[in-house]
């Protein structure tokens, strides 16, 4: 339950001084809370602090799910379905230590839009969280070019996602490339990837996958697998349709679908199987992952499956849903009776 606090922005400053460091921040309301910077009830707290560079109007980019695109009508506030208010930089810091020495978080992971000075504030935000607090660091950005790879690198990032939000070329360049009025591309997100994977090796990178976008399962398995043998670590969201976005009538994923490919993804991730070992029917919708049927049911019924997908300690509450569900990617153990419903969900009793 998320609690019903308006926070008003500081006056429109980004970098005041010359260590490049903005003067506010957005953090996650869940986050905000976590940090007692606001008050409120939790039905599951992050394990990573979520924090969002801030800038005067929304990001230069244009992805059509995207409350923060250019020719978006959301809140400025959203980022998915989650409220991101502003607070002092400094603010943040010292209960970020705080609560990183009482083992509360144990990873911070900043969101960047795309202005100007965001790799001044990106690089400035890394090297003071590290003086705060012992934690890893994950940057989710749009990097342009392997000098800023090498810049975020260097200030301390621990781990760094560049998104493909989108399964196949066409539905990239639909939803947030060429088609959506926008610079990025299908084969430049793959260059920047191979890039940072030379740069903070195998096993740092990641990628986030949006699963309702439009592709079929085939199609979210084999983007899946490709990410695996790159040594890209895919995370899965839900697509969350959100007012004001180029995207707010298209539908959520059927979770029975949703269900299949976070059990796919899985299973690729932890090398179980391959994607060319699954099967598919006409609809392309995945009849079997390729492992034998006890190993499957002994998956299912511990529930690894079906947490949020991401980075270590990665939880993400409620991104992609409300605490009341349906529940895409659950943020802490599952109980029995949620097992039986997935279970139900994978037409497996």
């Amino acid at each position: 339950m998320l609690p019903l606090i308006s926070v008003q922005p500081l006056p429109e400053k980004t970098c005041p001084n010359q260590s490049g460091l903005p003067e506010q921040i957005r953090v996650s309301t869940g986050t905000a809370i976590v940090l007692e910077l606001l008050k409120g009830k939790l039905d599951a707290e992050p394990t990573t602090a979520y924090l969002m560079t801030y800038k005067m109007g929304k990001c230069t980019a244009n992805c059509g799910f995207c409350p923060q695109a250019r020719g978006s009508k959301s809140n400025t506030e959203l980022l998915s379905r989650v409220s991101w208010p502003t607070f002092p930089t400094a603010s943040v810091l010292r209960a970020l230590g705080t609560v990183a020495r009482q083992g509360k978080i144990k990873r911070v992971c900043i969101q960047a839009l795309n202005y100007p000075s965001v790799f001044v504030h990106l690089e400035a935000l890394v090297k003071e969280i590290k003086k705060q607090a012992a934690v890893p660091v994950s940057v989710s950005c749009q990097p342009l070019n392997a000098v800023n790879i090498e810049r975020l690198a260097k200030a301390g990032v621990d781990r760094l996602g560049i998104a493909l939000d989108a399964a196949t070329e066409a539905l990239f360049d639909k939803v947030k490339g060429k088609d959506a009025d926008s610079t990025y591309s299908w084969e430049k997100q793959f260059s920047l990837l191979n890039q940072a994977i030379a740069i903070f090796g195998k096993g740092n990178v990641s990628t986030h996958l949006i699963v309702g976008l439009g592709e079929t399962e085939k199609e979210a398995a084999q983007i899946i697998q490709k990410c695996v043998d790159m040594s890209v670590l895919p995370a899965l969201f839900a697509f969350t349709p959100i007012r004001g976005t180029r995207l707010e009538s298209n539908p959520p994923p059927p979770l029975e679908s949703y269900r299949r490919v976070q059990l796919s993804r899985f299973l690729m991730v932890k090398g179980s199987v391959r994607y060319e070992n699954m099967h598919f029917d006409d609809e392309d919708k995945i009849t079997s992952f390729g492992i034998a049927s006890h190993e499957l049911k002994q998956l299912i019924e511990d529930g690894t499956p079906f947490l949020t997908s991401g980075c270590p300690d990665c939880n993400r509450p409620f991104y992609n849903e409300k605490p009341s569900g349906p529940i895409y990617n659950y943020p802490r153990k599952t109980s029995q009776e949620e097992i039986e419903k997935i279970k139900k969900q994978l037409k497996l009793c």
